[in-house]
């Protein structure tokens, strides 16, 4: 082979090692482009906005734990509840309220929910509550049973019999064979416990949550009937929830082991 050819052969061999590392370059800026571009979808796809609860009065020291815990781990939404009654709630719901989530604090109070057609799915319960009676500090009185709350010398507040702590009450009064006329029937479970912190009533009864989250404020009183009457809690996402991406991830969030742990610190069973 001449000279002349060598010279031929060495060009055709760099001109083309140089469209190889331009093929390189041209595909890792593809690969670049395309890595951009996910990871600039991801980014539209993170959680944001104003997720909105309505919960049961029971769950309001846990949710608000457990609110501010998933708006530090989702920074751009933020989390706002509405407590009370169940029932309240509910009727609300389906009286057209903007809301994403219904936590309930009974199975009986969801179903107005689900009945009415506004729940997204089939509610999951995620904890159980039992009742326990709350005392002034100190327990004054020598309260020691549900039977001592019929004694016409005290004063014993309930929660209204369409609210689920009121329910739950009834049904270990008949579970005890035992009548008691309270001073006032409570729209919630923390009016309810209000009334014995203020020393307007001798005592409550309540959910053991209640008496855990009032500290000092009052002496709980267990009692064996409370274990016929526990409730199960249901939360559900809404068919019309203005925020369901972020709404399910409260759920789930709820749910987790992380949020089990903050419920069951408060007091609550597992479900």
């Amino acid at each position: 082979m001449t000279r002349s050819a060598h010279r031929t052969l060495r060009m055709a061999g760099a001109g083309a090692a140089a469209l190889l590392a331009l093929s390189a370059c041209s595909s890792s800026d593809d690969a670049s482009s395309a890595s951009g571009s996910s990871a600039s979808a991801d980014a539209s796809e993170k959680l944001s906005g104003t997720v909105t609860v309505f919960a049961a009065a029971s769950l309001k020291e846990s949710f608000t734990t457990l609110g501010k815990d998933f708006e530090k781990a989702h920074p751009g939404t933020k989390v706002t509840f509405s407590f009370g009654g169940s029932d309240s709630l509910a009727a609300g719901i389906t009286g057209g309220a903007p809301t994403d989530v219904f936590a309930a604090a009974s199975p009986k109070t969801m179903a107005i929910v689900t009945d009415a057609g506004d729940a997204a799915g089939t509610p999951a319960t995620f904890v159980r509550n039992q009742l326990e009676i709350a005392t002034l500090p100190g327990n004054p009185d020598k309260i020691s049973s549900l039977e001592d709350l019929t004694r016409r010398d005290l004063k014993v507040v309930l929660c209204d019999k369409t609210v689920p702590c009121g329910a739950a009450a009834q049904k270990a009064l008949d579970a005890g064979k035992l009548k008691l006329t309270p001073v006032s029937y409570e729209q919630d479970v923390k009016s309810a416990l209000t009334k014995v912190e203020l020393k307007e009533a001798d005592a409550a009864v309540v959910y053991k949550t209640d008496v855990k989250a009032a500290g000092d404020k009052v002496e709980g009183v267990e009692f064996p009937e409370s274990a016929d009457a526990v409730n199960e809690y249901p939360i559900a996402l809404l068919k019309n929830a203005p925020n369901a991406a972020a709404a399910k991830e409260f759920i789930a969030y709820v749910q987790s082991a992380e949020g089990q742990k903050v419920l069951t610190a408060a007091g609550f069973l597992n479900p």
